[in-house]
């Protein structure tokens, strides 16, 4: 044994690849995690959306009014798909998160402009996420001064002067300074919400196994769903302390504004851990120790982190990674603690997003269940 012996570090090495071999699922996320991490950085990821969606509230029907509508959509940075007829109406679409932007052009806007007495268009912004309204904003500005360019031509040419004869008016609603905490913060509930309720979950099950307590909890006269409840109860608790610590930070620290109802936030949250419950449940189900458990973990809350809107803009991914990002939990949670907490969204209000967590816990419980029950004969 004396010496370093390349036959015996070989011998090693063989075996090493067998072991490798036989644990598909390291294999798989051995190519999987790269694969997956180049599609999600190179195509869905947008720090500079576009086509963002905008109501438009025009009182206005002139030449000019219509220009700069069109010059809007030229930016390529709004997507106007609602024509509102009231203030009322667009402020809702805001606070519900249905638009970025509501745009108001006020009546006689033209022949205000003619007589030389700087009427005002107003472009409102849902500031919640001010990295996505950012560039847009920035775009806007200078598109108007093109737009004026073009439109003020012949006798009118002399109203284009230093100030211009119109005046762009911003407001930035639920987050007027454009802190990114703001943002942030709401957000990072869902995301510790989804790492530690999934993993701990995850493990708690395969630790039974590897300590070979699983044949005791197979003798005892419990059905799974009750001992899917036993199991996930103190991590539930767990959960809403975490929620509480991030809450009271964000007022305290952050001085983040707690606008809605937080026994409405609570329901959420309940329904969300539940959520991040279940789909451990499931994934350890599939493991067949704690390593693996914390593999498939890892794939579970990759996207839930990148895809959910947490630190990039949701609607400056494509399409399809926007269709994906509808079907993770952490998506819908994150919409509801921003409303909720930023917006004070009632419960109509967050509704859009509620219910896909409900039937998403009904489905992945009953996946949890199937599995459960299969892999445990």
């Amino acid at each position: 044994m004396n010496g370093f012996s390349f036959r015996r570090a070989l011998a090693v090495l063989v075996k090493e690849f067998i072991q490798l071999k036989r644990d598909t699922v390291t294999l798989r996320m051995i190519i999987m995690v790269p694969v997956v991490e180049l599609l999600l950085f190179g195509y869905a990821l947008n720090t500079d959306p576009k086509h963002l969606p905008t109501a438009v509230l025009s009182q206005d029907n002139s030449a000019i009014a219509r220009a700069f509508v069109a010059g809007l959509k030229n930016t390529e940075y709004f997507s106007i798909e609602y024509d509102v007829r009231s203030d009322k109406q667009g402020h809702e679409l805001l606070k519900r998160g249905e638009v970025l932007f509501v745009v108001t052009i006020p009546a006689d806007f033209e022949r205000d402009l003619v007589r030389g007495e700087k009427p005002e268009i107003m472009i409102e912004a849902d500031a919640s996420d001010p990295v996505a309204t950012s560039g847009a904003l920035a775009a806007a500005t200078g598109m108007l001064n093109r737009v004026l360019k073009q439109e003020l031509k012949g006798p009118l040419a002399v109203l284009i002067n230093d100030p211009p004869p119109i005046s762009l008016q911003i407001h930035r609603l639920y987050n007027p300074e454009g802190f990114t905490h703001y943002n942030i913060v709401p957000g990072l509930i869902a995301v510790i919400l989804t790492m530690t309720g999934i993993m701990m979950t995850a493990l708690s099950m395969t630790r039974e196994r590897e300590r070979g307590t699983m044949e005791n909890l197979l003798a005892m006269p419990v059905s799974p769903l009750e001992v899917m409840a036993g199991k996930i109860t103190p991590y539930v608790m767990i959960g809403f302390f975490q929620s509480a610590i991030i809450v009271v930070a964000a007022k305290t620290l952050f001085a983040i504004p707690i606008i809605g109802s937080l026994g409405l936030f609570a329901v959420a949250t309940f329904i969300f851990i539940t959520c991040n419950m279940a789909i451990g449940f499931t994934l350890s189900a599939a493991a067949q120790n704690q390593t693996q458990a914390l593999q498939l973990s890892f794939m579970v809350m990759l996207p839930s982190i990148l895809l959910s809107g947490f630190l990039f803009p949701f609607l400056g991914m494509p399409e399809w990674a926007q269709v994906i990002g509808y079907v993770i939990p952490a998506t819908h949670f994150i919409n509801i603690s921003r409303g909720i907490l930023l917006k004070g969204s009632t419960f109509m209000e967050i509704w859009p997003h509620l219910w896909p967590l409900l039937v998403f816990m009904v489905a992945i419980t009953a996946i949890a269940m199937k599995r459960y029950r299969r892999t445990l004969d």
